[in-house]
């Protein structure tokens, strides 16, 4: 998985369930960013911006925590990340500065309840297994499913393209006749771009990088739910974009969420690699459209 990638998550400080912006949209105008420092113990910070009209402190804390800050942090054992999954561990996060603001007290007043930053515990996440893959190997921090999500550029405008015919029918406004549609309403973590729109449906092995690189299986589509109705510039929820749009042309792809949007991949490498901006995308195995 991608380092760093989902190793924090923001919790129910009552419920220990993880809070995401699907039903908390105001969550996407939270910035964080990693300020990398390997002369520290903990690796670096990272830096969680809110917005300045929230009226709440900015914070950082530990990067990677050294198992000496570890040490320091209360562990629980009951975060959740959804019905029907097994509870997770995490460490509630403390400030990386002494007499720092508690990230706890500033993300309960952003969001209006109790609230905690949680960093992934010791205890083993395995993915789930996929209609292709059901006996595929795998570990994962907070991800919802699995360790990577890619998408491409193409089918970001295929989607636009299926937009702009139906501004003015069924919820959707007159802003999308000349609005882009923003990749990060998706939530890859790998981004690609000079295919066909939704070329990724077909692919079953890739590498990145090199045609020796690791290997990379995507292991099933992206079943979406509303969170890319979410502004990540206003963090407001459109009524119908794009979540009614892929309806119409992107169900039916998944074998076992039939009814359901698909767009994107889910993909999970078989061991450690380096991938960089720019590098070259090697497709080694298709899968044919009859048994995707």
């Amino acid at each position: 998985m991608l380092q760093n990638d989902r190793r924090f998550c923001i919790i129910d400080a009552e419920s220990g369930k993880i809070l995401t912006a699907d039903k908390l949209p105001k969550l996407v105008l939270i910035h964080p960013e990693i300020q990398t420092d390997e002369l520290s113990p903990d690796g670096g910070v990272l830096v969680v911006n809110f917005p300045p009209e929230s009226g709440c402190d900015n914070f950082s804390v530990p990067l990677r925590p050294s198992e000496e800050t570890l040490s320091k942090w209360e562990l629980v054992k009951n975060i959740i990340l959804a019905k029907g999954y097994d509870p997770l561990d995490g460490y509630i996060c403390q400030p990386s500065a002494a007499g720092a603001s508690s990230p706890s007290d500033i993300l309960t007043q952003y969001i209006g309840k109790p609230a905690h930053l949680a960093y992934k515990g010791p205890m083993p996440r395995k993915i789930d297994p996929t209609y292709d893959y059901p006996d595929h190997k795998g570990d994962a921090y907070f991800q919802w499913m699995y360790p990577m999500l890619l998408l491409s550029e193409e089918s970001m405008e295929a989607i636009l393209e299926k937009t702009r015919p139906l501004v003015g029918t069924q919820g959707i406004g007159e802003k999308w006749q000349d609005r882009e549609l923003e990749v990060e309403r998706f939530r890859p973590n790998i981004v690609f771009e000079g295919t066909d729109p939704f070329a990724e449906d077909d692919w079953q092995e890739i590498t990145i990088g090199a045609p020796n690189a690791p290997n990379i299986t995507l292991v099933s589509k992206c079943v979406r739910c509303l969170l890319p109705n979410v502004d990540p510039d206003t963090g407001v929820r459109d009524a119908a974009v794009p979540y009614k749009v892929i309806m119409k042309f992107r169900t039916g792809l998944d074998p076992v969420y039939q009814k359901y949007p698909c767009v994107g991949c889910y993909a999970a490498p078989e061991t450690d690699g380096v991938v960089n901006v720019g590098d070259k995308v090697y497709i080694n195995k298709i899968r044919s459209r009859s048994s995707a």
